[in-house]
C-alpha cells in the first residue's frame, strides 16, 4: 500500500473513531446529543487560507493539516480538505497548487 494512501486511510480510520470516542463520553455523562452546528464556524477551507497566509509560502496538505490541528484544534478529513482546495485552483480562488498535494495563495489572495 502506497504511504500515501495508507496514510489517508489511517488518517480517517482515526477521525472515525475519535468522533465516536466523543459520542461515547457523552452518553456516559449524560449530557444530551450535540446541537446541529452553526455556520459560525470556520470552514476547512477559511482554516486552510489562514493557515497559508501565516506561512507565507507553499505548504504540503499534511502540513496544512497538521497547522490546523495545532492552531485550531481540529482534525480536518485530508481527502476532503485537498478536494476542496484543488476545487478552488480550478475556479482561481484564493490558492494554487505548486506540486502535488501543496498549495500556496494567490498573489492577490494575501
Amino acid at each position: 500500500m502506497a504511504d500515501d494512501l495508507k496514510d489517508s486511510v489511517l488518517s480517517i480510520f482515526e477521525a472515525s473513531l475519535d468522533a465516536q470516542l466523543r459520542a461515547v463520553r457523552r452518553l456516559r455523562h449524560g449530557e444530551p446529543a450535540a446541537a446541529p452546528r452553526s455556520r459560525k464556524g470556520r470552514s476547512q477551507v477559511d482554516m486552510a487560507y489562514d493557515v497559508l497566509k501565516k506561512a507565507r509560502g507553499p505548504l504540503h496538505v499534511s502540513a496544512v493539516l497538521e497547522r490546523i490541528q495545532a492552531s485550531f484544534g481540529v482534525a480536518v478529513d485530508r481527502e476532503s480538505l485537498v478536494s476542496s482546495l484543488t476545487k478552488k485552483v480550478a475556479r482561481g480562488d484564493r490558492f494554487v497548487r505548486t506540486a502535488k498535494n501543496t498549495f500556496s495563495l494567490r498573489p492577490e489572495a494575501t
